[in-house]
């Protein structure tokens, strides 16, 4: 009997062992996972960071490229104009003979309204006439009817549901992604036909754009647009940003066709 009552309390007290270690195993277990949770949430955060500062970085350096690229328009061809034209106007002028006079003003007058020109292709560059006196829809499909009438491709705009225009800053954005996107797709795609087509309901806005060319699915975008090199794809990506949009490349299940989805919201 006391034998029996010993192997008991061993039996008991091997159990509690047991007990206390499973305890044990199952608290050091949920503290590790925990940890790795935890870890997990900060390389994402940190991951995160880094996206939205290249993204950043490429949007810097694009309005970089165009300061520099205005610049230089202005610095080497409206400056010479210029110059020439203060030529033309110098104060030997008065001492001229008046046909000279006459001469050297319309000179200078052909030379000022080149300068005018030309300063006002950089400021369409800026900010399309088009886009800003009528419109996005009336921008874009304007810009797809001069691909279509190149001759090149066939390609049309349809917008559904478009009553109510975009701020102007939000048309530009997006005007200059629909660009950036129309840009790749004839550079690379050699494509037959692009059809842009543009619907909303209550909250989003959705811009569409099919090719039958060589195209690319969201994992490239999301892979090439953080490259160094793709820097037009991070271009579309911060823009996107600054509009809280959303795009997605993909391909239809026929393989015969590219879709490129763009998730705008109201404001």
């Amino acid at each position: 009997m006391y034998f029996l009552q010993s192997d008991v309390s061993k039996l008991m007290f091997i159990g509690s062992i047991g007990m206390i270690t499973l305890a044990i195993g199952i608290i050091v277990f949920v503290i590790m996972h925990q940890r790795k949770v935890i870890r997990y949430h900060i390389q994402m955060k940190t991951l995160e960071a880094e996206k939205q500062q290249l993204l950043l970085n490429a949007s810097i350096k694009f309005q970089e490229e165009e300061r520099q690229r205005i610049a230089a328009d202005l610095h080497d061809d409206a400056g010479p104009l210029l110059a020439t034209a203060r030529l033309y106007l110098n104060e030997n002028l008065v001492n001229l003979d008046k046909p000279a006079q006459l001469q050297n003003i319309f000179s200078a007058k052909q030379i000022i309204d080149d300068a005018i020109l030309l300063i006002r292709n950089i400021s369409h560059s800026l900010m399309p006439p088009t886009l800003k006196n009528f419109g996005l829809e009336t921008a874009t499909t304007d810009l797809f009817q001069k691909i279509s009438a190149s001759g090149s491709m066939n390609a049309s705009a349809r917008f559904h549901d478009y009553r109510l225009r975009l701020h102007s800053e939000q048309e530009l954005l997006l005007f200059r992604i629909i660009q950036e996107l129309i840009n790749n797709i004839l550079k690379h795609s050699n494509s037959g036909f692009i059809h842009l087509t543009q619907n909303a309901n209550a909250n989003f806005m959705y811009i569409r754009i099919h090719h039958d060319g060589k195209g690319i699915v969201q994992a490239e975008f999301d892979k090439l647009s953080q490259m160094s090199q793709g820097l037009g794809l991070k271009n579309i990506a911060s823009r996107l940003r600054l509009l809280k949009g959303r795009i997605l490349f993909e391909i239809d299940a026929s393989h015969t066709y590219y879709k490129i989805t763009m998730e705008i919201p109201k404001v």
